[in-house]
């Protein structure tokens, strides 16, 4: 194969994004460079990887060398660190393609946190956002790259010094490796260290002893190579013989991030299908958990032959699992798009799903504060699960923790939950919102307060989904506590708690009569509340309508184009709303308190009056009636 590249060496500037990526690297002060090496090894590993996938189809590019290998060259006296591979190498266009643009959503985010975190936590970032070819200029004044494209017969370098610019040029094939890439750097004065034998021996072993090709150090450009890394997978080996530390570092490499793993799942599954499962739940997030695309990070080896990372092994709300799976009965010869309509990784997805699921609920049996610090970091990810996975959505359930009016700063399992019902009650509680402190102090809440029941406090976006799909636990119902009546009758106070009274005349009912009258364009039904104690008024949707808040976040989307009109429940025991009742109407006094009450709930729901001119005029006339 002949790959057409550039007959004279051309001139770029980088995409705007890398040269303000390449300043912010260079000019701000990071608490770990070491992480150049490690980024730099692992796309070296990466390139061996993309070979060895393409060598099953095509074997000639392997030609007579055919084991992978990472080589990893120091020159003091040059004051040169050299990382070159025989992995698949990369052409002149590819080379500008690559080198000269990041080609990945998350670019924007990454620079933003990179600037807010320089100094303290900035270089542990650069992993995580596929930056890391870039971060050798953290330690480099300038950066070559020799490459050679498998089964090609020309090669080309890439150089550049980072402050804008970058050449692309032809070069002689002696100048280049037979196959693969070279990257040299030219260290500055006070990266000299990287020159030295102790210290890049150290960091491999520390950041990257278990990728899984080959890697050997030669301490000087005539000198023989010392095999510091020895390729084996890891994920092959008996949980035995690894240790925590293998795990982290392992973690490290493949998630691209600095954290330590707070759950590991290693296992070999055999059978009717074998394959070996390799998987890490991140200590802290993931930049791109809430990402529009979801996609997970699980890649598929087969026989341990890389094949992709796009593999849909796990479904979409467990997309911050890093890890891989190495199939031993899926065929090599089949094309990425072919395997994932395969049945087989149909069974192997069912089957790691199910695992992984299942070790959280031992997790979350055994150390339940283990288990609540993944549950603070992915739950609103996992509960994605609750709204879209039918067939898991009881397993789902089981590992659900909520804030409830009842748990204090702590977290509530649904197991929990139904433990303490009180007597008559029949459903679950809970209610929605965008704010837990809001919602903790919502009217809504205040009847069944008043009888010691416990309502879930449901603050993630999701929650107004999942709600929505006919969910029930162990045949207990969810319903929300701003939805159709609260049906509180049957439900006994908590003892201690005043009873309340009734009123005192027909006056109020009358005044519920020419409120829902009064209010006719904007709400559906007034009508006397069970559920309010303290307070004067509150909104809720109809039986049959659409959860407020899920109504309120449709609305917002553009989604719906018309809202239901909600129902004013106002407390018949309240005093304000007794003396309201027995005023008369001179000058329209009681349509103005009408008006002002359905605002007032409004405001206490998190909304603004709809027509803040009348409601300051309407205001306006009861103060002046009030001082007049």
């Amino acid at each position: 194969m002949t790959t057409e590249t550039a007959t004279a060496p051309e001139t770029h500037a980088f995409e705007a994004d890398v040269s303000k990526l390449l300043r912010m690297m260079v000019h701000s002060v990071y608490s770990d460079r070491d992480v150049f090496l490690r980024e730099l090894i692992s796309n070296a590993a990466d390139a061996c990887e993309k070979l060895r996938y393409e060598g099953i189809a095509t074997p000639s590019l392997l030609g007579d060398d055919p084991q992978p290998c990472i080589r990893v060259l120091l020159d003091a006296d040059q004051n040169r660190l050299t990382i070159e591979d025989n992995g698949i190498g990369m052409t002149a266009a590819e080379m500008g393609e690559t080198l000269g643009t990041i080609a990945r959503s998350g670019t924007k985010a990454f620079m933003e946190r990179l600037a807010a975190e320089a100094g303290k936590e900035g270089s542990q970032l650069i992993g995580q956002f596929g930056v890391g070819f870039y971060s050798a200029f953290m330690v480099a004044s300038q950066v070559e790259v020799f490459s050679r494209r498998a089964g090609s017969d020309e090669a080309a370098s890439w150089t550049s010094d980072g402050q804008g610019t970058y050449t692309i040029a032809p070069v002689d094939l002696a100048d280049a490796p037979t196959r693969g890439t070279r990257v040299v750097l030219h260290l500055m004065e006070d990266a000299k260290s990287y020159a030295e034998r102790y210290t890049v021996e150290r960091i491999i072993k520390a950041q990257s002893g278990h990728v899984p090709v080959p890697i050997m150090l030669f301490e000087k450009p005539d000198a023989d190579g010392v095999d510091i890394a020895d390729g084996a997978a890891l994920w092959l080996k008996p949980k035995s013989e690894i240790s925590e530390e293998d795990y982290a570092d392992f973690y490290r490499s493949v998630a691209g991030q600095y954290d330590k793993p707070a759950h590991t799942v290693h296992y070999r599954a055999e059978g009717r299908y074998e394959y070996s499962v390799l998987t890490f739940i991140p200590e802290t997030k993931p930049f791109d958990l809430f990402d529009p695309d979801r996609k997970g990070h699980i890649k598929l080896y087969v026989r341990r032959v890389f094949i992709t990372d796009e593999a849909p092994i796990l479904p979409r709300y467990l997309r911050f699992v890093r890890g891989l799976v190495d199939s031993a009965d899926l065929p090599l010869n089949m094309s990425r798009e072919m395997i994932q309509d395969s049945p087989v990784l149909g069974a192997i997805q069912k089957g790691v799903t199910g695992r992984l699921l299942g070790d959280l609920q031992k997790l979350s049996d055994n150390d339940a504060e283990a288990y609540q610090r993944i549950w603070e970091n992915f739950g609103p990810v996992l509960k994605e699960g609750l709204y879209e996975d039918f067939e898991r959505r009881e397993a789902l359930l089981g590992l659900a923790r909520f804030k409830s009016t009842t748990s204090g700063d702590g977290w509530r399992s649904l197991k929990d939950y139904v433990a303490q019902l009180k007597e008559n009650q029949t459903a679950i509680y809970y209610a929605t919102g965008s704010d837990l402190d809001r919602l903790s102090t919502s009217p809504q809440l205040e009847g069944f307060r008043a009888r010691g029941i416990e309502v879930l406090l449901l603050p993630d976006q999701v929650d107004n989904f999942w709600t929505t799909m006919g969910v029930d636990y162990e045949g207990k119902p969810f319903k929300s506590v701003t939805q159709g009546g609260a049906d509180l009758g049957l439900i006994p106070l908590v003892e201690g708690a005043d009873k309340p009274t009734e009123p005192e005349n027909a006056a109020v009912a009358d005044f519920l009569a020419f409120a829902k009258t009064t209010l006719a364009d904007a709400v559906s039904d007034v009508r006397a509340s069970d559920r309010l104690t303290t307070s004067a008024v509150c909104l809720v949707a109809p039986e049959s309508g659409m959860d407020r808040q899920l109504e309120k976040l449709l609305a917002s989307a553009g989604q719906l184009p018309t809202a239901a009109l909600p129902v004013l429940e106002i407390n018949p025991r309240h005093a304000l709303i007794q003396k309201l009742a027995s005023s008369d109407d001179a000058d329209g006094l009681k349509s103005d308190l009408a008006h002002l009450l359905l605002d007032q709930a409004r405001i206490a729901d998190g909304e603004q009056p709809t027509d803040a001119r009348a409601f300051s005029d309407r205001l306006d006339r009861l103060m002046s009636r009030a001082v007049g």
